[in-house]
């Protein structure tokens, strides 16, 4: 069915029961930290990550600990629990994408979930001289304000305090790609946003990666967290499509020719 001449609904209620499994994305990330360590490729670049909708610093641990194991200056916005695009949250995030640019003297990637994810596409779109590359988890960057998510209610009671950012919230992403390398990680399994939310056009230096599992595990859903690792152990100007190693084909789905300007 259509969702363009209406407002998506929220995921329905059992997906929404089943982001449950995200203790047990947790416990997987956590039993296979060591080798999730061991094949990173790092070469000491800035990596920038920004917790989703509700969530802070904590919550990008696990992910934080297995990048910095792998060999990147890895580190989380400092801002305190993300409470939407307030005025604290919005200079204070471009503040510190400023001051680890100067620090490495590099280009920084980022990584956002959900929430975070929108905030890191719109500052590679005002500054993507200081952005080598954005990823987003479960970002559903094409939501439009007639669409629902799970938490919709509270985003809506918060959004007094708001700053609005509409770039990454157009209908049909009249904003426009990215002109940095941009990769979005997504579940159709989600059960707070649309997953087709979260697709970018693909083309030159922008792809979609479905992993199987919740959206409060995308975080710590080992593979997504492989597919983070490959992302970044690119180096500047050698940009390709991401393709899952051997026997590891079982973790990520089959890429399909559904396109994102039509929700069906």
């Amino acid at each position: 069915m259509a969702e363009t001449d209406r407002g998506a609904a929220p995921p329905s209620n059992w997906l929404r029961v089943l982001e449950a499994r995200a203790v047990f994305e947790l416990g997987a990330a956590v039993a296979a930290a060591p080798w999730l360590r061991m094949i990173g490729r790092g070469d000491n670049h800035p990596v920038l990550i920004l917790p989703g909708f509700l969530a802070d610093d904590s919550s990008t641990l696990p992910l934080r600990y297995i990048l910095r194991g792998q060999g990147y200056w890895v580190d989380g916005w400092d801002l305190g629990r993300n409470l939407g695009p307030t005025p604290h949250i919005v200079d204070g995030l471009l503040a510190k994408l400023h001051a680890m640019h100067d620090r490495h003297d590099a280009p920084v990637s980022l990584i956002g979930w959900s929430l975070g994810g929108i905030y890191a596409r719109r500052i590679a779109r005002r500054h993507p001289e200081m952005v080598r590359q954005v990823i987003t988890l479960g970002s559903p960057f094409r939501i439009t304000p007639d669409d629902r998510s799970a938490v919709s209610r509270i985003y809506e009671r918060l959004s007094p305090q708001h700053i609005p950012i509409v770039e990454e919230a157009l209908p049909g992403i009249e904003a426009g790609p990215l002109t940095v390398p941009a990769t979005s990680i997504y579940t159709r399994t989600d059960g707070v946003v649309r997953w087709w939310q979260c697709l970018d056009d693909e083309g030159p230096q922008r792809e979609n990666i479905e992993v199987y599992g919740s959206h409060s595990g995308l975080g710590f859903n080992p593979a997504a967290i492989y597919a983070i690792s490959d992302r970044l152990a690119q180096r500047p100007g050698e940009w390709a499509p991401f393709s899952p190693p051997p026997g590891t084909s079982q973790f990520f789905p089959k890429p399909t020719n559904w396109s994102p300007r039509v929700a069906a």
